[in-house]
């Protein structure tokens, strides 16, 4: 008997526990679970030594199984989010604290945000304006609820949050006055270095960074509201904010997965941090379906499978194959020594993680070549 017994290939789930990796639908994600495990120890390990906190981005994996593990391992405060339907999602899940590091303006999403807190969580959004502060406050006294706010501050990436302390005290200070809100800090991710491939060019933009963050802080100080907590730091820069002295939180993600574009960036050393750091944890399961040609074989994850914006998916463990293109359904293998046949599977090291996540509804969690588990990706889709 096989795990295949019983399994209904009409139900739409890729795999059972039990089953082999030959036996998966594919295409859809698997993750490696020692490999995904040894990741979240490892930054837990990191954090814990060097006394900062991490809260874990939720919007690369949106999932709930996943977050769990990286608390119950890593340590892991709790959980960044982008959206508040993902923020949604991770309070029902009894998720204790909750940031959402990002501004929430309309009128309707406020409405949602403003009811968080009923779930349980300490729930804290970001700021870059002086009316959001108005209107999240007449939200949370009409939910009876309260919300922390973090001050975004524009650190370099050229995105959200307000330039120079000037900026930040005057919001802070609006924060700090109004009714059902409390003033917990500082957003300062610079989030444009992440993926500078050198370390030398994260490090420069890591230091202005630091220093724009440590003027901030005095101001704020000397206006009597210290921040409680200065947050930001990714995967491509933790270990610069944790040196700097002003940072106490990490909100690091895909170094959980490991994708291929992060993979590339250089340690101080000048080593690929997918090689000397972290491991490739999260992989796209493949078949080759066609090989109509000598030296071309085809296999069935194309663009409705993985994301395209941060390169071509690397081939794991192969050196002989290489994913050269991609259609809609198609991938396209070089496979000049004609090592494949039809049916091989192949797994693939997507470009970037957190999109590619969001195209699938299930995680197949791997063991010594089994099936453990089966995870949703709990908080797909959720743009709202």
């Amino acid at each position: 008997m096989t795990a295949l017994d019983g399994f209904d290939p009409g139900f739409d789930i890729p795999a059972l526990p039990g089953m082999t990796e030959a036996e998966i639908q594919t295409p859809c994600l698997i993750l490696d679970l020692d490999a995904l495990e040894a990741n979240i120890r490892k930054l837990g390990d990191f954090a814990r030594a060097h006394g900062m906190r991490h809260r874990a981005h939720g919007k690369m994996h949106k999932s709930v199984d996943v977050l769990k593990l990286q608390m119950d391992l890593g340590g892991a405060v709790g959980v960044c989010c982008q959206k508040v339907s993902e923020a949604e999602v991770f309070a029902r899940a009894g998720i204790p604290d909750i940031l959402l590091s990002n501004q929430v303006t309309d009128p309707a999403k406020i409405d949602r945000l403003a009811r968080l807190p009923k779930f349980g969580a300490q729930v804290t959004v970001c700021v870059d304006d002086l009316a959001n502060v108005a209107a999240l406050s007449a939200a949370v006294q009409r939910h009876g609820t309260t919300l922390d706010c973090f001050v975004e501050l524009d650190v370099g990436a050229a995105r959200c949050g307000v330039a120079g302390p000037n900026a930040v005290v005057a919001l802070a200070q609006a924060i700090d006055a109004a009714p059902g809100l409390r003033f917990a800090g500082l957003q300062a991710y610079q989030g444009a270095m992440q993926h500078l491939e050198l370390h030398a060019d994260r490090k420069a933009k890591a230091d202005a960074a630091i220093a724009l963050v440590r003027q901030v802080v005095d101001a704020l100080t000397a206006a009597g509201l210290p921040p409680g907590l200065v947050s930001g730091a990714g995967t491509g820069s933790y270990p610069f904010e944790t040196a700097s002295g002003v940072y106490d939180e990490l909100q690091c993600g895909s170094y959980a997965f490991m994708d291929a574009d992060y993979g590339r960036i250089r340690d101080a050393d000048g080593q690929r941090i997918d090689q000397a750091q972290w491991q490739n944890a999260l992989f796209v399961l493949t078949t080759v379906m066609s090989h109509p040609l000598p030296g071309r074989a085809v296999c069935d994850a194309g663009l409705k499978a993985m994301t395209a914006e941060s390169g071509l998916p690397l081939v794991h463990g192969r050196s002989d194959v290489t994913y050269t293109g991609f259609s809609d359904e198609h991938g396209t293998l070089s496979d000049p020594t004609g090592a494949l046949r039809i049916n091989d599977r192949l797994r693939l090291v997507p470009g970037h993680c957190d999109p590619t996540c969001n195209l699938h509804d299930w995680y197949v969690g791997m063991r010594n070549g089994k099936v453990e588990c089966v995870w949703p990706v709990s908080a797909r889709g959720k743009m709202f």
